[in-house]
């Protein structure tokens, strides 16, 4: 039976594919699988590796939790740092989101 950290790894890529556009969301779910191994490992550590080099054009900071994401499915020493990780910072992100819609309401007349 899987622990409970590969299940919390694996939930944040469920809702991951929920809230991509279908034709992202296909290939995500197929390098999940257990076949795709070979795939993954790879394609995580050029996302790791795009996402530190973020200031350049068309790479983006978003490639490194989603790069540590697919690493973490295989490598089970990341699955609580990275899952932890994920969670609070969607929990930041959600606090800085309505924070900044308050202050932006409080502004309008």
């Amino acid at each position: 039976m899987p622990d409970k950290k590969y299940i919390r790894i694996q939930r944040l890529f469920d809702e991951l594919e929920r809230k991509l556009p279908s034709g992202v969301g296909r290939p995500v779910g197929w390098i999940r699988q257990p076949k795709a191994r070979a795939a993954r490992i790879p394609v995580g550590v050029l996302m790791v590796l795009g996402g530190v080099f973020s200031f350049l054009p068309v790479l983006g900071i978003w490639m490194l939790p989603f790069g540590l994401l697919l690493l973490a499915v295989d490598v089970p020493p990341l699955q609580g740092p990275v899952g932890s990780a994920v969670v609070n910072g969607r929990r930041k992100w959600s606090v800085w989101r309505r924070v900044r819609a308050a202050r932006k309401a409080a502004k309008q007349p």
